[in-house]
């Protein structure tokens, strides 16, 4: 028993030094892959931008439709959460009310799907890139590992994709609809949308406004 308790010591120990190695890496240089870049099969177009070449309309729809206590929170959203315990007490599949850190941790460090053990996972990167990376950071690589559409990952590869135009020129309009399929970017359609993906962009849109008028992206734009 003694030999196992020091085998697991010792992974627990290298486990702890490879993921703070790894975020302090990241923390200056671009993610180049990730692990849903490669388990899919539709290829990766990516093409990596730092913020300041990424339209801050892009930055306030994603807070408007994925996290609108983006700056204010430590990482996790209390309330989002419980509603989330809640909801899996009543069986189904486990949700986590994520927000856009746990989304950056989960993207960047390990893979889709859900299950207990992943999250817990997921709970520990989203605390060292609150930490280590701060807001603007985590919003910078949320934004460029993200799916935005079959094969296709980042907001600059997105607006090529969907508008010709480089990220750094996006309407509110255009960003929104972007945002829009965050969260199912392989069944939503950003270009000739319709139905509850036109109507939720175009609350988005609207909610852009919002976030600018409460300051809810000041911790990015000071």
């Amino acid at each position: 028993m003694l030999r196992v308790a020091k085998f697991l010591a010792k992974i627990a120990v290298g486990f702890v030094l490879l993921s703070l190695a790894l975020v302090l890496l990241y923390a200056f240089v671009p993610v180049p892959v990730t692990a849903t870049m490669l388990m899919d099969r539709n290829g990766i177009t990516k093409d990596w931008e730092s913020l300041s070449n990424i339209d801050r309309n892009l930055v306030d729809a994603v807070i408007a439709g994925e996290d609108g206590k983006f700056c204010s929170h430590n990482g996790f959203d209390q309330e989002a959460i419980e509603k989330a315990l809640k909801r899996n007490m009543q069986g189904g599949r486990i949700r986590g009310g994520s927000t856009i850190s746990q989304q950056t941790a989960k993207n960047v460090f390990l893979w889709q799907g859900g299950g207990y053990f992943r999250k817990g996972l997921e709970a520990w990167f989203t605390f060292l890139i609150e930490n280590v990376w701060g807001k603007r950071r985590i919003m910078e690589v949320y934004l460029n590992v993200a799916e935005t559409g079959i094969g296709t990952y980042g907001a600059e590869a997105g607006a090529q994709r969907y508008y010709k135009h480089s990220a750094d020129r996006l309407s509110r309009t255009e960003a929104a609809r972007i945002a829009a399929v965050l969260p199912l970017p392989k069944e939503r359609a950003v270009v000739g949308a319709s139905g509850f993906t036109r109507r939720y962009g175009n609350t988005i849109a609207a909610r852009i406004g919002v976030v600018r008028r409460d300051g809810l992206d000041s911790c990015i734009y000071e």
